[in-house]
């Protein structure tokens, strides 16, 4: 009996855990193109439309808005790290408080998008 119950214990932890959100399972399923359309709408005033920090705003901010074609560093940053930058704002990791929260503005599952597109502009070196 008692063998029975830590089996069906152990099978209901299993399917809880399997159906939990994720938000390294999360990063994954981001469509990159409904980022595109977040990313246009929210980042490109100050990271550039192609991603290369180089929006119309960026010439007035001190520190400039970091490229997001560079492959190495992008490679250096985690999904959840870029996830968390996106919805706290730069401050939340140390950056640049003129990094903007969206979290606001945007569900978390846009974010994984917009992370997912961000993740393609460091592949594409557009």
């Amino acid at each position: 009996m008692k063998r029975a119950q830590t089996a069906s214990a152990t099978l209901i932890l299993l399917v809880l855990m399997a159906a939990a959100p994720s938000h390294s399972g999360a990063a994954g399923k981001g469509d990159p193109k409904a980022g595109k359309a977040k990313y246009d709408l929210l980042c490109t005033s100050c990271h550039g439309a192609t991603g290369k920090g180089d929006g119309p705003a960026a010439a007035s901010l001190n520190p400039k808005p970091r490229s997001l074609v560079d492959a190495q560093y992008m490679k250096s940053l985690t999904n959840d790290h870029l996830f968390k930058v996106i919805k706290e704002g730069g401050a939340a990791v140390g950056k640049s408080p003129l990094m903007a929260p969206w979290g606001g503005q945007l569900k978390d599952p846009e974010i994984w998008d917009v992370v997912a597109y961000i993740r393609s502009l460091a592949k594409s070196g557009k």
